[in-house]
């Protein structure tokens, strides 16, 4: 006895619509169709195609049941016999169709989990070994995006030894003020103790100038020092950001590959079970186990399109400020040296003080010894004048202990 098999919807549920469609110069409205006699009970839409009518529209979506065309009831048709009238049709068509109402995390499946751990472990490995291990990389090895990433860290590598470099060249250059101060306060401590004028001022304008020069240090490394924060923004947040955004866009490229190798899995065991003229439950139900995934591959590829956009233009972005930024970084480095070494130039042609013409019979050394011995003579003549005073007054006191 023939008997109708119930559909089996996995939970989920339909509700009817229909879309006009304006056919494209090639008069198609840009769908593939699955499913219908004789092995399903159902047609359905297997995948929309970019920049169509259909994709335009919008109502349409992969997983959702054709049931007429132009008013027309498609019920016990093969998919060729519903192409080919959708291909009759000039200008525009009506698709009427069920809507398949899915929940995306009901066909993120275990399956699906383990093969994006799978196209994560095959995207690490080189084309030989998974060819040895059976393992098909075709797919996933010309991915641009992924040498993108390669060349980012090579220029994060860049800015890290950029920055590094400049963090020693500025301590180094720091060192160096601290240096000409001292030698600034030295010279001017001579200027100060110097008795001769001329020597004196020659003394003190070189110490002037030295400590002009440290001046000119300070003022170079306050222009350069921002240098170091653009770059360390540069590396510590664009660089980490972008390798975020990548991260996650392929997160959304192994979960659509995963869709892609679940949907090719299914088509091979359908393909097998009419091969041998067998049953297969799912597709005598409705086939809505397989609709769910072409409906997951869809959003899939949807979130796989957008974050391959946001990334390139991320990196376009990125790269674009590299260039830019590096030669804007190279300019102050090189501004704000040329101007040191002028305001040094200059500093020191003003202090051409030499030769210094220095008296050194007359130094201060020389003055602080004499000194020193017109003491002694002074306290040489008080310890005289004590002793003769001792004498006169032991004299009195004799003369008067002798009366």
């Amino acid at each position: 006895m023939d008997y109708e098999i119930e559909e089996d919807k996995l939970g989920m549920r339909v509700t009817s619509g229909s879309a006009t469609l304006k056919k494209d110069s090639q008069n198609l409205i840009g769908i593939s169709i699955g499913g219908g006699a004789p092995l399903s009970p159902c047609l359905y839409v297997v995948q929309i195609f970019d920049n169509t009518p259909a994709a335009k529209d919008g109502n349409l979506a992969s997983g959702d049941e054709i049931v007429g065309v132009n008013g027309q009831s498609m019920k016990g048709r093969t998919k060729v016999e519903v192409a080919r009238m959708i291909q009759s049709i000039k200008e525009e068509v009506t698709i009427n169709y069920n809507k398949l109402h899915a929940d995306p995390k009901q066909g993120k499946t275990l399956d699906i989990v383990l093969k994006k751990v799978k196209h994560r472990v095959v995207e690490t490995m080189n084309s030989s070994t998974a060819d040895a291990l059976g393992l098909s990389r075709a797919i996933l090895c010309n991915d641009g995006l992924v040498k993108k990433l390669e060349e980012l860290e090579k220029v994060a590598c860049t800015y890290k030894g950029l920055m590094e470099h400049t963090k020693r060249l500025l301590k180094a250059f720091f060192n160096l003020s601290q240096t000409h101060k001292a030698f600034g306060d030295v010279f001017a401590s001579i200027g100060v103790r110097e008795p001769q004028p001329t020597a004196s001022e020659a003394f003190t304008m070189f110490g002037e100038a030295h400590r002009e020069i440290e001046k000119s240090a300070i003022r170079m490394l306050r222009t350069v020092k921002p240098m170091i924060s653009d770059l360390n923004t540069y590396l510590n947040k664009a660089v980490p950001d972008t390798r975020l955004t990548i991260k996650k866009y392929l997160d959304c490229k192994f979960e659509y590959l995963s869709y892609c190798l679940k949907v090719k899995e299914m088509d091979d065991e359908e393909y097998s079970y009419a091969a041998l003229q067998e049953p297969l439950y799912r597709v005598e139900t409705g086939n809505y186990e397989y609709r769910l995934v072409l409906r997951c591959r869809q959003d899939a590829r949807v979130r796989f399109a957008k974050m391959r956009s946001d990334v390139l233009v991320k990196l376009e972005l990125l790269d674009q400020k590299h260039v830019q930024d590096t030669v804007f970084q190279l300019q102050r480095l090189v501004t704000a040296m040329s101007k040191y070494h002028n305001d040094c130039h200059g500093q020191l042609k003003e202090a051409d003080v030499f030769p210094i013409e220095v008296d050194l019979s007359r130094s201060t050394f020389t003055y602080a010894d004499n000194a020193n011995e017109f003491n002694d003579d002074d306290e040489e003549e008080d310890e005289e004048e004590e002793n003769n005073g001792g004498i006169g007054e032991a004299a009195s006191g004799d003369l008067i202990s002798t009366e």
